[in-house]
């Protein structure tokens, strides 16, 4: 069973893939789409969903440091509504607190340019996001 993972924001989403047997994620791409058209995102998404066979998502739930859930939770949950409704899936939020900050420094210790961070910081927030649940999930 493979899974997608997801990292939203309001111009882009990081896309990451795990492989067959469901055990380790790897960078896929970054989806551009207009600002906060969360529809286009999800029309761009629906090819990939539909090419791995996908039927679970690990979408990132951007808490504040608090555990509470601030405006960009609130995107999440209502991308997680509208993945569900229009094409059928289990979503799963994972928390994604500093998987930013994170990416940035695998990058920075990878002697990646400034340009090429910021094109990949996305998709690789989002291998974290999905490696995190992945793990998770071996432990249970």
């Amino acid at each position: 069973m493979r899974y997608l993972g997801l990292d939203l924001g309001t111009k882009t989403l990081g896309v990451a893939i795990s492989d067959n047997q469901g055990l380790i994620a790897s960078k896929y791409k970054t989806i551009i789409f207009d600002n906060e058209n969360y529809i286009e995102a999800v029309n761009k998404l629906e090819p990939i969903i539909d090419e791995f066979n996908i039927s679970t998502v690990v979408l990132g739930l951007p808490k504040n440091m608090d555990n509470s859930l601030g405006f960009a939770s609130k995107r999440s949950l209502n991308f997680k509504m509208l993945l569900e409704e229009r094409l059928n899936l289990n979503v799963i939020l994972q928390d994604e607190r500093l998987t930013s900050v994170e990416a940035n420094n695998i990058m920075i210790k990878g002697n990646v340019s400034r340009k090429k961070r910021k094109k990949n910081v996305d998709s690789i927030s989002a291998v974290i996001i999905l490696q995190s649940y992945l793990d998770k999930r071996k432990e249970v």
